[in-house]
């Protein structure tokens, strides 16, 4: 990857040293392209295909119209846009791909491979209407060449392709039978080092799936079970080109070969998707920025094979790989920059202090040269482990670590699937996990049911903390006609409590465990519930985990030897289109009343950007009481508003936050979640506990403005009751008062259920 870096400079300044009239220029032009699209290959990185086409086509306005380069130009251009249709599936891009095909063929006729684009408009909107003129396009260029030529083998597949489609629309055996001969002669004549192997192989194990589910011949499935087998065996950690699709391909294999397996063969099932979890930090290769991590995330439904992979797991009775997989699939992203995060203590001295440098260089973001830092500190990570007893260093942890987790109390994990929704109990006096059945829920009552909820919430007009109660029971009045509100919530947290926290209680008081700590480790459809506000009693005192390994390092970190208490209100009124604070002033005061010891405040015109910054960096409590903001769009740009401008959760995590220990998100939406990346707890509180906050408190949607200085003044008593040094691990339990209390004073369910306790 350095080399090919390397060779994009010069090429680009090749570029640059020759005039836009001279004769070279579009070769020039032409050779950039390519570099840009190969680096896309690898990395997948939308901006080098992006690049690439940009490239393209300002060469092919230069060439002349009857030169063979621009036949050639038109056919990459066509690859190019064929590239970005898969990426972002605009049909656009499909049909541009089309016309530069055709404008390819009508320079030279030989040059004809349109049909794979029609064959993926087919895919698209079913209308393609002439298969056999495609299959006889294709066959005629295959007939052409040589046996020995590079690129038959890529027509070969494309000629099975559309002779599977065409099989799988009209059902007629003699297409897959030809199809399955073509893909054997594919993989035949492709070198095992070739990338594109993995793709024949993984095409060829479809089709002999496909007649076994046919022909229901054993032998067929023998044989799709070995070729996925082969298709990632053949794609070895260390090639030049595993990064980027290559490793999208090998997933998707897994995955082919799981979902296959599941139906047949569940251990292999079990074998293939823990073969998908180890490619699975390539793709989300810690070189590119978040952004392009989330929406690798979405493009592969990677929450939904986690899901799968569970229950899978569960179905086998193997409960601790159950754990393990689930693990490797939550909060990703916070996972990688928390590890950049690591102090590296337990290295030699050098490679501790090499590591250091280029994990801060990585999660600071701040250099332009992120993809060889990345490379550097992958060749150095994987040197570290060839030492003894560091073999595993900062690999996915084994369960046998994983459960001390609930050193401090149990740790309820929750998986929702299509077929069987499940808990499993984390417990510290037992080796292994335990499983709770949620038979009488399904995967449809979760949509169902959180679908109720956020009606409920809209109705309720719960937007933003500053709202009147008013204008919040505005909606109320207009939307509910046969239910009041707090009877909807009410309905809610009966259906949470009846059929997923009652279930769990019984098992754990079979296991003799009655009061206490309690930890949720939400999945999937489970995520987003007021799970912690169901139970009828106050016997359990419930928090949140976005993973049980941020758990751990809560429970591993050590507090600052001084602490120094921050707080931040905000009070200004000149935010526009937000409501203003009224409660956050008494807030502030009342907290000031109640900590003995130097406190920083900053109010209004004091709370900008820079100086919440410092704070953040300095201080080791933070109380933050503003307005917050979930951006669903790319949810690393949600933000807290403050004078100014606005506190971005990017810059947080990318913050080196080395005394923070707990955090009260006094804000709106601060632990609202992406629908798309509900594994990812891309929000503000649980970006607090990624960044390297122990503990939190925060909201699951925006809290009344007038409880703030309640909730406030009964969490901090408890904290600093009779003059004592306060400890982040008590935070669930002051919390837990000022909820209770709350609910005494008989204020309506959306005011006391959103509080949420996050870590240690």
């Amino acid at each position: 990857m350095n080399d090919l870096d390397a060779w994009l400079l010069i090429r680009r300044k090749a570029l640059d040293d020759i005039q836009q009239d001279d004769p070279r220029r579009p070769e020039a032009l032409q050779n950039l392209a390519v570099f840009f699209g190969v680096r896309y290959q690898h990395l997948g990185d939308l901006q080098d295909l992006e690049d690439a086409l940009q490239h393209f086509q300002e060469a092919v306005k230069l060439i002349p119209e009857a030169q063979i380069d621009r036949a050639r130009c038109f056919r990459n251009l066509a690859v190019s846009f064929t590239l970005r249709y898969h990426k972002l599936g605009n049909l656009k891009d499909l049909e541009a791909a089309q016309n530069s095909h055709q404008a390819a063929v009508e320079l030279i006729p030989e040059l004809n491979f349109q049909n794979l684009a029609f064959r993926d408009r087919y895919q698209r909107l079913g209308d393609f209407k002439n298969p056999e003129t495609a299959l006889q396009n294709i066959q005629g260029v295959v007939d052409k060449m040589s046996v020995n030529n590079s690129e038959r083998a890529t027509h070969l597949h494309g000629l099975a392709l559309i002779l599977r489609d065409r099989y799988q629309r009209l059902e007629d055996l003699t297409d897959l039978e030809a199809a399955l001969k073509i893909s054997k002669e594919a993989v035949d004549m492709t070198p095992d080092g070739h990338p594109g192997k993995a793709g024949c192989l993984q095409h060829l194990a479809v089709s002999l799936r496909d007649r076994y589910q046919r022909l229901h011949d054993l032998k067929d499935l023998e044989a799709a079970l070995q070729s996925y087998r082969m298709a990632l065996q053949l794609t070895p950690a260390d090639h030049p080109e595993t990064v980027g699709h290559l490793q999208e391909s090998s997933w998707k294999a897994a995955l082919d070969w799981a979902s296959f397996s599941e139906q047949f063969q569940p251990a292999d099932g079990l074998l293939a998707y823990s073969a998908a979890f180890k490619i699975l930090p390539e793709i989300l290769w810690v070189g590119h920025c978040i952004p392009v991590r989330h929406d690798a995330i979405r493009r592969l439904d990677i929450g939904q094979v986690t899901s799968n992979a569970t229950r899978t797991s569960i179905t086998l009775s193997n409960l601790t790989s159950a754990v393990e997989i689930l693990e490797q699939g939550l909060a990703t992203t916070f996972q990688q920059m928390f590890q950049l995060k690591t102090d590296g203590d337990n290295l030699h001295p050098e490679q501790g202090k090499t590591l250091r440098k280029l994990s801060y260089e990585l999660y600071s973001g701040k250099s332009s040269n992120l993809r060889n830092i990345a490379d550097e500190r992958h060749s150095l990570l994987e040197s570290i482990r060839r030492q003894s007893g560091l073999e595993s260093f900062l690999l996915p942890k084994r369960y046998t670590v994983l459960r001390y987790a609930s050193q401090r109390g149990p740790v309820v994990i929750l998986n929702s699937h299509k077929e069987h929704c499940d808990g499993i109990l984390i417990l510290n006096q037992t080796s292994y996990p335990v499983h709770v059945p949620l038979s009488h829920v399904t995967l449809e009552m979760l949509h169902f049911q959180k679908g109720t909820l956020q009606e409920l919430l809209s109705r309720c007009n719960v937007r933003s903390r500053g709202e009147s109660e008013s204008s919040r029971l505005f909606g109320h009045q207009e939307c509910f006609t046969s239910k009041s509100p707090d009877e909807c919530f009410k309905d809610l947290l009966a259906w949470l409590w009846d059929k997923i926290v009652s279930p769990v209680y019984q098992v754990l008081e079979s296991h003799g465990i009655h009061n206490g700590r309690l930890w949720w480790l939400a999945t999937g459809a489970f995520t987003g519930f007021p799970l912690h506000a169901s139970p009828p009693t106050d016997q359990f005192i419930h928090s949140y985990t976005t993973t049980l390994g941020s758990l751990l390092d809560s429970y591993a970190k050590k507090s600052p030897s001084t602490s120094k208490f921050g707080i931040v209100g905000v009070t200004h009124t000149d935010i526009h289109g937000r409501d203003f604070l009224k409660g956050v002033g008494q807030e502030v005061s009342k907290i000031c009343s109640i900590i003995k010891g130097p406190i920083v405040v900053l109010n209004g015109e004091q709370a900008t950007v820079d100086a919440v910054q410092v704070q953040l960096q300095d201080c080791s409590w933070i109380h933050l009481a503003c307005h917050g903001k979930q951006d669903l769009g790319d949810p690393t740009k949600s933000y807290l508003k403050l004078y100014g401008g606005s506190l971005e959760l990017d810059t947080i995590l990318r913050m080196p936050l080395l005394n923070a220990e707990f955090v009260f998100l006094a804000a709106c939406q601060t632990a609202m979640g992406d629908a798309e990346l509900v594994n990812e707890a891309v929000h503000l509180t649980g970006g607090f506990i990624a960044a390297g906050f122990r503990s939190a408190i925060g909201t699951l949607w925006s809290m009344n403005d007038q409880d703030g200085p309640l909730v406030a003044e009964i969490v901090y008593s408890h904290l600093f009751r009779n003059g004592r040094q306060p400890k982040a691990s008590n935070s669930a339990e002051a919390l837990h008062f000022a909820v209770k209390e709350l609910k005494a004073r008989k204020v309506s369910c959306e005011r006391w259920i959103p509080f949420i306790h996050m870590g240690l």
